[in-house]
């Protein structure tokens, strides 16, 4: 999952999407507060700038 946190189109920081459950993404981020975290956001978050899939 992309994030843009200064909401200018363009992005800031990614996280790998665990699951997604109830309208919430649960996320696995490295460099969270300087430590690899697990993270939750609404679906419809104004900080998910979007999601990837890698092509392979």
């Amino acid at each position: 999952m992309f994030f843009d946190w200064e909401g200018d189109g363009e992005t800031d920081h990614v996280g790998i999407v665990e699951r997604c459950e109830n309208g919430i993404v649960y996320t696995v981020e490295g460099n969270s507060g300087d430590a690899c975290r697990q993270r939750s956001y609404p679906v419809g978050s104004s900080s998910i700038y979007g999601y990837g899939i890698p092509a392979y």
